[in-house]
């Protein structure tokens, strides 16, 4: 009888380790799909906004090089080329500038809210406390408290 139990239990063992193994593999799987799937959907995404990257940059191409025309039909070319360039770097300030939330400057939909003035911080004069006189220790002050000469 004792043996049977001994096979029943190497038995059991066994099959829980399948088990676990089964179901760690199955999570696996089913993990590695779903990060498959997750990836495929963000390329797709990625590709979309670099397609939408590469129209806005020759549109924008397109606009400067209309603007740049339509500035030569009274200044010679190199005028218009040198305005062009000018508009459009200050087209890319302005845009660094809204870019950056930090040196932007409060929004018109945002009310403007006066700042408390900033006073340094004080800390609480503490009340002196005499030290604890031990009788037990040599001159009678214990060296756990601490002993505040002049207080």
């Amino acid at each position: 009888m004792n043996r049977l139990e001994h096979l029943d239990k190497n038995l059991v063992d066994e099959l829980t380790r399948a088990a676990r193994e089964a179901v760690r593999d199955e999570l696996r799987d089913g993990l590695r799909d779903e990060l498959r799937e997750q990836t495929r959907k963000q390329r797709r995404k990625a590709a979309f906004y670099a397609g939408a990257g590469a129209a806005g940059l020759y549109a924008g191409a397109a606009l400067a090089l209309a603007f740049g025309l339509a500035v030569a039909l009274g200044l010679p070319d190199w005028a218009a080329a040198l305005i062009t360039a000018v508009v459009l770097g200050v087209v890319a300030h302005l845009l660094r500038d809204a870019a950056r939330p930090s040196a932007a400057g409060p929004s018109a939909d945002t009310p403007s809210v006066p700042a408390a003035p900033v006073s340094p911080p004080q800390t609480p004069e503490r009340p002196a406390t005499p030290p604890t006189v031990d009788a037990t220790r040599p001159g009678g002050v214990d060296p756990d408290v601490p002993h505040r000469p002049g207080r």
